[in-house]
């Protein structure tokens, strides 16, 4: 009989870490590398969403690095050595590229975005603060001395970047205006995002940032 997917071993609110110990399912590695197979979940959707659309093969590429950026952080991390792919600057190279191509498109908006301007747009924003958040839990794992990868945290903040752009760049090719400001529209050429404040009463809606 083939085995079941359902072990029961996580009943008890611990979960593995590859080649390590169990440990508790709220730990802060496990949080990480939930928020990153998180992400590839968002991006699943947005695939879906994109379906016949030139970004359909872009996101698979990402989710399919996502799943090496979540070994990299479900494994114990001086047993690393054991994995088949390694999360590398190849990779940080790969995005760093893409968010070159696309930051020189004319008419991409640069400036504060407003979410909804169409689905996959919205979609993909959402996305774009999920890998926020996976940045963040990650940079605690810095912080506390457990994680010494130097290329995870670049990885996921130029992650979220792109989601910006591509998302931006299909409302372009769509031709809709998802720009905060009414008077902003779409820029003449892309450029480095302001450091202006957004207005007070919109609040921090999202932009391009490098941060």
């Amino acid at each position: 009989m083939a085995s079941s997917i359902s072990t029961r071993r996580g009943d008890g609110g611990a979960g593995q870490i590859l080649y390590g110990p169990r440990v508790s399912k709220a730990s802060p590695r496990l949080e990480a590398s939930g928020a990153v197979d998180e992400l590839g979940a968002h991006l699943g959707l947005c695939r879906a969403e994109a379906a016949s659309d030139e970004l359909a093969p872009r996101i698979e590429a990402l989710q399919r690095e996502l799943f090496v950026v979540g070994a990299e952080l479900g494994t114990q991390p001086d047993q690393r050595h054991r994995l088949r792919e390694r999360l590398t600057t190849a990779h940080l190279a790969g995005l760093d590229a893409q968010v070159a191509e696309l930051e020189a498109l004319p008419g991409l908006l640069d400036g504060w975005a407003l979410p909804g301007a169409s689905r996959l747009g919205a979609l993909l924003d959402v996305a774009r603060t999920v890998c926020r958040r996976a940045e963040r839990r990650v940079v605690t794992l810095v912080e506390t001395g457990d994680e010494d990868q130097p290329d995870l945290v670049p990885y996921l903040n130029r992650l979220s970047d792109l989601l910006w752009l591509y998302a931006r760049w299909y409302e372009l090719r769509s031709g809709l205006d998802s720009a905060l400001r009414p008077d902003a529209g779409w820029s003449a050429t892309a450029s480095t995002c302001s450091t202006t404040t957004p207005p007070a009463a919109a609040g921090p809606g999202p932009r391009r940032s490098r941060g």
